[in-house]
């Protein structure tokens, strides 16, 4: 993400903040309710990111673990590509000795 994009979801956020105050004063609330409950709202929804940023860090979903696991599977992929067919037929001994 860059940073033109962080601060365009930050005025996002408080522009929504601002606009929910608003649509709840226009429904009846006075304005400390309204107030409260257009926090409330907000913070709700920061902790439910929270929560989903902390879920794909536990189950390794992030994009820096994708990009290592294609990476490192293209660099094997190479290698195995680059091998003579002697060199197969050794690593394929050692896989079954090793696999016994």
């Amino acid at each position: 993400m860059r940073r033109i994009d962080a601060i365009g979801i930050a005025i996002g956020v408080f522009a929504a903040g601002g606009i929910m105050y608003l649509l709840l004063q226009v429904a009846g609330l006075d304005e400390m309710k309204a107030g409260i409950w257009s926090q409330a709202l907000l913070v709700g929804g920061l902790l439910g990111w929270v929560l989903t940023y902390l879920f794909r860090v536990g189950s390794h979903k992030m994009t820096y673990n994708q990009q290592l696991k294609e990476y490192e599977d293209a660099v094997l992929q190479k290698r195995l590509e680059e091998m003579t067919p002697e060199e197969l037929a050794q690593l394929q001994a050692e896989l079954e000795q090793e696999s016994e």
